[in-house]
């Protein structure tokens, strides 16, 4: 089957934290055999930002950010068996979905994908008459990256037909463990852009601690950063692409893994970080949220954190030999369960069960 999948980026992380999901579900997928083709705008100076260039396993389209340039990629909707619109493209949203899902065939099943969704429910609650809103009815499946049952039920209640939650996992070709790299040596690293809505949280379970463990060495990667005041044992290293994330993760004795607001909130929205750690073998600590254990046991193969005063004393308790422990723990889990194979086949389930009952009512 031919996926139109209309999307933030797949060749750029920068900017785009949805980068790795995209790329282990969909090369998942094409391994399955699906013909996907990833249409992404140039905006955000992400194509000068590549981190990988375009995989043979995906063709990838990148178009001008201009009304005319995106109705162009849109008609190419017309050609598949699947089209998807993710949230958090990046250029004119709305009118890139309301484009893809019009140029869809009457058999084409339609779809949107929504990797951000606690915050998306939020602005939709919100607005009644939203794009968005309007449309599900009309779609024949939402996605989501996380969210647990609170997701499907508030979906389900605005006017999703169907809500499926595609959790992240690992990609064992692209994260996994690697030698320890001297320019990530921290005692805690922390890796994650600056965004409204987790800035607080980071200020709590990683600047605060930082300044009261000030003979330990911390090492903050991600973009934004630039201008925060922080500890003099806090390393800012900027914007950390992908082909770095295993040494960023392997190297530290533990890595620190923050949620947005809403997703501390919501729970049952494990970060792309945190299976990425794992895939490498990492000691993690986590903020806690609902739905943890799920994904990775508390305790045993990851540590959970309430506040910060948690984060500076699990640091406290923390020896290179039950850290070693831990994050080999986690590996056996996510390579058990968590990887993008394991997603894939569910999503495959759904697409072939769409598919079989289209030509059942024909």
């Amino acid at each position: 089957m031919r996926i139109a999948f209309y999307g933030s980026s797949l060749v750029s992380a920068y900017w785009n934290g949805a980068a790795t999901y995209y790329r282990g579900l969909l090369r998942a997928l094409a391994d399955r055999g699906y013909a996907i083709t990833f249409y992404e705008p140039d905006v955000y100076d992400r194509q000068k930002h590549r981190d990988i260039d375009p995989p043979d396993w995906c063709k990838v389209v990148v178009y001008e950010g201009t009304v005319e340039a995106l109705k162009r990629v849109a008609a190419e909707a017309a050609k598949a068996d699947i089209v998807v619109k993710a949230s958090g493209v990046g250029f004119a949203d709305d009118l890139l979905l309301q484009e893809t899902m019009a140029s869809a065939g009457p058999s084409t099943m339609k779809i949107f994908w929504d990797v951000d969704a606690p915050a998306t429910l939020a602005e939709l609650k919100a607005a009644p008459e939203h794009p968005l809103r309007r449309m599900l009815p009309s779609l024949d499946l939402v996605l989501t990256y996380g969210g647990g049952d609170p997701v499907v039920e508030d979906y389900r209640a605005i006017g999703a037909r169907q809500c499926v939650p595609v959790y992240n996992a690992v990609d064992p070709q692209t994260h996994h463990p690697v030698p320890a790299d001297p320019r990530f040596a921290a005692d805690l690293a922390f890796l994650g852009n600056r965004l409204p809505d987790r800035e607080a949280r980071v200020e709590a379970f990683f600047v605060e601690p930082a300044r009261r463990l000030w003979r330990r060495r911390f090492l903050l990667g991600g973009a934004g950063w630039h201008d925060k005041p922080l500890p003099p044992n806090v390393g800012y290293i900027g914007h950390v692409p992908t082909a770095d994330h295993n040494a960023f993760n392997t190297t530290p004795s533990a890595v620190l893994n923050i949620s947005r607001d809403s997703m501390a909130e919501n729970g049952f929205s494990p970060a792309t970080r945190v299976f990425e750690a794992a895939g490498a073998g990492a000691c993690l600590i986590t903020d806690a949220w609902e739905g943890i254990e799920l994904f990775l046991t508390p305790g045993e193969e990851v540590l959970l954190a309430r506040d910060g005063q948690d984060v500076v004393d699990l640091l406290a308790g923390l020896t290179p030999e039950n850290a070693s422990v831990i994050g080999e723990r986690a590996l056996r889990r996510v390579l058990a369960e968590h990887t993008y194979a394991h997603r894939a086949s569910e999503v495959d389930r759904l697409f072939r069960n769409h598919a079989r009952r289209v030509e059942a009512a024909e």
